[in-house]
């Protein structure tokens, strides 16, 4: 018969460490929302400190806007830098109201329309004054000069 050999028992492993208890402070969601409100914060910055669209509202009444073809408007600031440039064609004149959709911020604008008026080769020039306020409409009633021949 073969000899028992003592076997030593196994050297027992420490016990790991007991986990925190789960809290507040180590869960990962208060550091989510964290994240989230900074960039809801952020976005409503953003769009707290956009400029507002505004309509620039051209009523054409009174002699010679009938026979107008084409429109080119050019708002400049005060450093004569144009902030906007749109070209309109009419084939048969504009309509009585011509609108303009652009973002400008308060202040004073220049507005340059060019008039391309039907048998004249050059554009006629009109000049307006646009005063921004907080209002969205801006309606102005440019006049055609004279047309001399």
């Amino acid at each position: 018969m073969a000899e028992e050999v003592p076997t030593s028992p196994a050297p027992e492993l420490p016990a790991p460490p007991p986990k925190p208890r789960p809290g507040w402070r180590t869960h990962p969601l208060p550091k989510r929302l964290a994240l989230i409100a900074i960039v809801a914060v952020g976005l409503w910055l953003w769009k707290a400190t956009d400029l507002p669209e505004r309509q620039i509202i051209f009523q054409l009444t009174g002699d010679g806007w009938s026979s107008a073809r084409a429109l080119d408007l050019q708002v400049l600031d005060d450093e004569e830098h144009i902030l906007k440039r749109e070209e309109r064609f009419f084939a048969n004149g504009p309509p009585p109201e011509v609108t303009f959709k652009m973002r400008l911020p308060e202040g004073t604008f220049r507005a340059l329309l060019f008039v391309k008026v039907e048998g004249r080769e050059q554009r006629v020039r009109v000049e307006e004054r646009l005063t921004v306020g907080e209002g969205e409409a801006i309606v102005r009633q440019p006049r055609l000069p004279a047309i001399s021949r």
